[in-house]
């Protein structure tokens, strides 16, 4: 199995820590070129900040981070380690401090830097990119509702919902839990309905 996860979309995130304002951004990005040109644009958008930490993944290619004047180790690392844990890559995120006159210490800082990319990563949200088995679940008004949470706890995606004279559900599921999704929606409707494999597709899906 190819997966890997992705930011779903640009992310900023802003939060204040005794006085010291920190702000953190992320973009998806496909290359060390995209990554550096956005910490380029951020560091000049804020230019008169006293620190624009930042750190980046590229999916077999370069990893790399900057304390940005911050005392070693309390910002560049804290920050990817973030993205570390939760299994994502191809992003590139900096986060920009206004110092408010108040020393965090080391500790206050990693927390700070930390909460900040969490934060930015939370509001980007997160998708999985890999290979989706496309499936068309036709089934009535009535079973709709109960099908798509049935779905959803077979580790499966709702993309789209049809109306029409009945309901047809778009879902996309993992290859590897197709035929295990196909069983449980025809067990769950006493065989009233099937999951109809419609092919298959290799993309990007919002999973958190």
């Amino acid at each position: 199995m190819n997966e890997y996860y992705i930011p779903t979309a640009p992310g900023e995130a802003e939060f204040v820590e005794k006085r010291s304002s920190f702000l953190g951004h992320i973009r998806p990005v496909e290359s060390e070129e995209e990554a550096r040109a956005f910490i380029a644009e951020m560091k000049k958008k804020y230019h008169d900040a006293r620190h624009n930490c930042w750190c980046y993944i590229i999916r077999g290619g370069a990893e790399r981070y900057s304390d940005d004047g911050e005392p070693q180790g309390t910002a560049g690392i804290p920050m990817l380690e973030v993205f570390h844990r939760e299994g994502i890559t191809n992003f590139v995120c900096v986060v920009t401090r206004y110092f408010g006159g108040i020393l965090l210490g080391a500790g206050g800082l990693l927390r700070a830097y930390t909460k900040s990319a969490k934060d930015a990563l939370d509001a980007a949200g997160v998708s999985a990119v890999r290979r989706w088995v496309c499936c068309d679940v036709p089934c009535s008004y009535s079973q709709a509702e109960r099908l798509k949470l049935e779905i959803a706890a077979a580790g499966a995606i709702v993309e789209d919902t049809e109306y029409g004279s009945s309901v047809t559900l778009k879902v996309l599921v993992p290859e590897e839990l197709a035929e295990a999704l196909q069983a449980r929606v025809f067990d769950f409707t006493n065989g009233t309905v099937t999951a109809a494999s419609t092919g298959e597709a290799f993309k990007a899906v919002p999973v958190r």
